[in-house]
């Protein structure tokens, strides 16, 4: 049996007030400490293993398709599991979600390092994102109920931060890990990690039962919303990978979960008013302005930052020649501006409302992907770190100030669910920018290889295994001992794969760039919710 905090009544009528805690269990700072050990975890997670990838391909002889389901594979379980795994804390409460998830990342994490194939390596990867899915909405859900709603956007504004850090500090950690250890560390130190947050969950944390909490359970809405979302990824996979964008398969799997996202809706609004049952997610909650745009904020933001990074490793590695330690220090000025600018940008929203930083983060975020099109193999570290930190700049306060405007504005009972959907529309947005951008890059690569083969006068015909190469950026270090090759032939072939690629890659950084100018737009539609305004944890939605 866990201990449950009891429950008062707020004094301006809205949801319950957390009452003051006795001792170490239920302290509000030592719970966002605890949450805090945990989301570390899974954040890192999220871009540490974008350093690693290059490793695993070469380890595991995987294709560029291989790779991306790596993150896709992760990134979609955890999307499809977010806001299901939300409605279990609201349900059975928040800290047995947030322990199971813990306990679980960490096994997973161990399982995928002691994998010998990619197909281990993905699926061990898929389980690691849904035990992810557990604990990313608990930790919101706990916050939420844990403090007082006066210090709320401040504790949120930290836990931001330290996702924020831990996101941008995945490839300097992945970096030393791979080049001093092997690729599997990187998922091995999540087995200490792991056992130190769980120890540190079953001491401090408190289980918090809303007063309205929901007593019933949407299976159905679980089935179609996750067959949505399933449906959406798989059909943007496949098209870049092998379908095309004109095949009868893309488009009935992109329909198809339109369709699915329809039925979806209509469900939930029959479960809720026809037959008076709790739904999955209840669909009043986006008459909310600043929730709707908060979510397809994270949405595009992420779409913008995972699908760009995840070239900025192989260009780092493979144009530029660097080792993983190297590409992780060169990364620094992401890390270090998101680090300094959370807590910034949490100040400035807390004071004067989210919208003009919102606006300002997505406009510098643009103005990065935009800029990094111009890097060429002979970029220097000093123009790379403008683009970098600029970069780093944008997404801080984003990644802030979405965070608080969509949990701020959910009901206390509902803080799982809304916790799920900031991480879904996180890791939905992540998932597609992966996919999106993988895309553009094989098609732009596919159109170019042979014509750029031809014009670099090599006298043999094009090798399919180089155009797959150029994907990467990487020349293969087994082509200089083929035979008859030249130091001036390998030096043509190299040109051919760096410049396929450069290519490829400022075209995806082009459509980032774009995105990121919508979101700036979406960014307009913000304000302080109710929540923060009044200074109570009463949210009317």
């Amino acid at each position: 049996m866990t201990s449950q905090t009891t429950i008062e009544k707020s004094p301006h009528g809205g949801d319950p007030a957390p009452a003051p805690a006795k001792g170490l269990r239920g302290h509000p700072w030592l719970t966002l400490f605890a949450v805090a050990a945990g989301v570390m975890m899974v954040a890192l997670d999220g871009t540490i293993v974008a350093i690693a990838n290059p490793a695993i391909q070469q380890d595991l002889g995987a294709s560029l398709a291989d790779v991306q389901w790596i993150t896709n594979g992760y990134l979609l379980a955890l999307a499809v599991a977010l806001i299901t795994a939300g409605k279990l804390g609201d349900r059975f409460g928040h800290r047995q979600t947030f322990l199971i998830g813990i306990a679980g990342f960490a096994a997973a994490s161990a399982a995928i390092g002691l994998s010998d194939s990619i197909a281990l390596v993905i699926a061990f990867r898929v389980l690691q994102g849904l035990f992810g899915a557990l604990l990313m909405p608990a930790a919101l859900g706990l916050l939420r109920a844990t403090f007082p709603a006066e210090k709320l956007n401040m504790a949120i504004g930290i836990w931001g931060m330290v996702i924020g850090a831990s996101t941008a500090g995945g490839p300097i950690l992945g970096g030393v890990l791979v080049e001093h250890v092997n690729w599997q560390s990187v998922f091995f130190i999540n087995v200490p990690v792991g056992v130190i947050a769980l120890v540190f969950g079953l001491v401090i944390l408190k289980d918090h039962r809303a007063r309205n909490a929901p007593r019933s359970f949407d299976l159905l809405g679980i089935v179609l919303l996750s067959a949505a979302m399933g449906s959406l990824i798989w059909g943007i996979i496949k098209a870049g990978e092998s379908w095309g964008w004109g095949s009868a398969s893309t488009w009935g799997f992109l329909g198809g979960a339109v369709v699915l996202f329809a039925l979806f809706a209509a469900w939930e609004l029959v479960l809720q008013k026809a037959l008076r049952k709790d739904p999955l997610i209840p669909l009043g909650m986006f008459r909310s302005i600043p929730l709707s745009a908060g979510t397809v904020l994270m949405v595009l933001m992420a779409f913008a930052f995972m699908g760009g990074l995840f070239f900025v490793t192989f260009y780092l590695q493979g144009v530029k020649g660097l080792s993983p330690v190297d590409s992780g220090l060169h990364l620094l000025p992401l890390t270090a501006m998101m680090i300094i600018s959370s807590p910034l940008a949490g100040a400035l929203i807390t004071r004067f409302g989210p919208r003009v930083p919102l606006v300002g983060g997505m406009v510098c975020t643009a103005a990065a992907m935009f800029g990094m099109i111009t890097l060429t193999e002979g970029t220097g570290t000093l123009v790379m770190s403008l683009w970098f930190a600029l970069l780093g700049l944008g997404l801080a306060p984003v990644m802030v100030g979405a965070t608080e405007v969509i949990v701020g504005n959910a009901p206390l009972e509902l803080s799982g669910v809304a916790g799920g959907l900031q991480q879904a529309a996180m890791q939905v947005g992540g998932a597609l920018g992966t996919a999106v951008l993988g895309a553009v890059m094989s098609s732009k690569v596919s159109s170019e290889f042979a014509g750029n083969w031809r014009e670099a006068g090599i006298p043999v015909p094009p090798d399919p295994r180089l155009e797959q190469a150029a994907e990467f950026g990487t020349v293969p270090a087994e082509l200089a001992k083929t035979p008859g090759m030249t130091p001036d032939l390998l030096s043509k072939i190299g040109g051919v794969i760096h410049d396929t690629f450069m290519s490829g890659m400022g075209l995806a950084f082009t459509v980032a760039g774009a995105v990121a100018v919508v979101a700036a737009l979406v960014a307009t539609l913000t304000k302080r919710g109710e929540n923060a305004e009044a200074g109570a944890g009463g949210a009317h939605i």
